[in-house]
């Protein structure tokens, strides 16, 4: 067993100026998800529940078991766009009859609830989370804005089915666009008696039309007796209530192994000096301080700690879960660094213990007119090209044109705040968040089975 230990002092002034910069940076996002929560706002909203309707949230909340947590997935979505806060949608993951499942709402108080870019996007990751994960998908659909019907929604959900990952609809209101394909693409189809009402886009001919042909929305079937209903709710809460029957019926078991440690026991250090070490700077980054306020016991077991000292491997539980962790240089890797990397992963995927990378990002130390040297980077990508065990990844700092990505397909992808955001990511997590946010993440792959490749690459030379 080796215990991390820990450098930072408190009483250091760049101490206190970092802890200050990451709260104002929270403060900032904290915003942005007032915003989302507000929906299409108070006048939108107050008409909505005076229909008797329930708030995207306010039917997750209903759906979820009890006190157990929700990790939303991109709650600001599309902030600083021309489109809402929040994509007009809410996803994430959560559990239901003990079951954890990815939950997908639309907010029908946004601009009626319209499909947009952001929007499209953000449901396909929702639904590609589900596939890789193995966790049953809940669509609570209620969508009549135009929306952009390409199809790109249709397609992601309906690879689920060859993926064997059970689909759950309920439909509590009009739904037109690309959402209108949704109840047909599920196993299961709820709709509320008397409000919900489903419509797709049909290409007909019309006669005088300049170019021959105009797309035109068309009924499909309303709720009722004849409808495509499996089954029919007499209200919101009702078809919530039916929902919740239906996953607890799946008999679903998870495929992955349980955490080894039962009671893990907590970090040794103070997680809120997280608030500082998500505002350092990259050169001066120190990753195992990190992993002394977020690993079981603030226990890791460093590998290789001789050689290629600024690339960090190791091994540690979280949660009960052991995990591997690489934490990344922002730099290009040297070749010993790629060598000492494509090796642990080699071990990871023998063993089948997930990876957690651990990445600070930033420009490379130089003239940043030059084009940073990344041929030994290569290796390292093809190694995690080739790992099939889930990967989890966090980043600290800001992303730039030159920041290197050597994670392959994560599982879960999340973000410290920073002054510059231009990834894709799944969240902007408070730092102090963090060890909850990566053991459900844990929890959630561990849904499907844990399988490691043969072998990742060459690591010898």
């Amino acid at each position: 067993m080796t215990v991390l230990d820990t450098t930072l002092n408190p009483r250091d002034p760049a101490f206190l100026e970092g802890r200050s910069t990451t709260l104002q940076l929270l403060a900032d996002i904290e915003d942005a998800l007032d915003e989302a929560r507000a929906g299409g706002g108070e006048k939108w909203v107050t008409r909505h529940h005076a229909r008797g309707k329930l708030l995207p949230r306010e039917r997750i909340e209903m759906l979820l078991d009890q006190d157990s947590p929700f990790l939303e997935l991109a709650p600001s979505a599309a902030w600083g766009s021309e489109y809402p806060v929040g994509a007009s949608v809410v996803t994430g993951v959560g559990v239901i009859e003990g079951i954890e499942c990815v939950v997908i709402a639309n907010d029908p108080t946004v601009d009626g609830g319209a499909v947009n870019p952001y929007t499209a996007a953000k449901i396909r990751r929702a639904a590609r989370i589900a596939s890789v994960n193995r966790l049953p998908l809940v669509n609570l659909v209620e969508s009549a804005g135009t929306g952009n019907p390409d199809g790109g929604i249709a397609r992601e959900l309906s690879r689920l089915t060859p993926d064997r990952v059970p689909t759950i609809c309920v439909t509590f209101g009009l739904t037109t666009g690309d959402a209108a394909y949704l109840p047909a693409l599920s196993d299961y189809t709820i709709m509320v008696r008397g409000h919900a009402k489903v419509l797709t886009i049909h290409p007909q001919p019309v006669r005088g039309a300049a170019n021959g042909v105009e797309v035109r929305a068309t009924p499909v079937v309303p709720a009722g007796p004849a409808g495509p209903a499996d089954q029919l709710a007499e209200d919101e809460r009702d078809g919530l209530r039916l929902a919740r029957q239906c996953v607890r019926r799946l008999n679903w078991r998870k495929q992955g192994p349980a955490p080894r440690t039962r009671q893990p026991l907590p970090p040794r250090h103070d997680p809120d000096d997280l608030l500082t070490l998500a505002a350092s700077d990259p050169a001066k980054f120190e990753p195992r301080e990190v992993l002394a306020r977020i690993l079981d016991d603030s226990d890791f077991d460093e590998f290789k700690p001789g050689q290629a000292v600024t690339l960090l491997t190791g091994w540690g539980e979280l949660h009960g879960y052991p995990v591997g962790v690489v934490a990344t240089p922002a730099t290009p890797c040297s070749a010993a660094e790629a060598q000492k990397a494509v090796h642990f992963l080699h071990l990871a995927n023998a063993t089948a213990t997930p990876l957690l990378f651990l990445r600070h990002t930033g420009a490379p130390a130089g003239d940043e007119t030059e084009t940073p040297d990344t041929r030994h980077d290569a290796p390292l990508v093809h190694a995690a090209s080739r790992s099939t065990v889930p990967h989890l990844v966090l980043t600290a700092g800001p992303v730039t044109e030159h920041s290197p990505d050597r994670v392959g397909e994560p599982r879960f992808t999340f973000s410290w705040p920073a002054k510059e955001r231009t990834c894709a990511d799944d969240g902007v997590i408070d730092p102090r968040d963090t060890r909850t946010v990566l053991g459900l993440c844990l929890s959630a792959v561990h849904s499907a089975t844990v399988e490691g490749a043969g072998h990742v690459g060459v690591f010898r030379p």
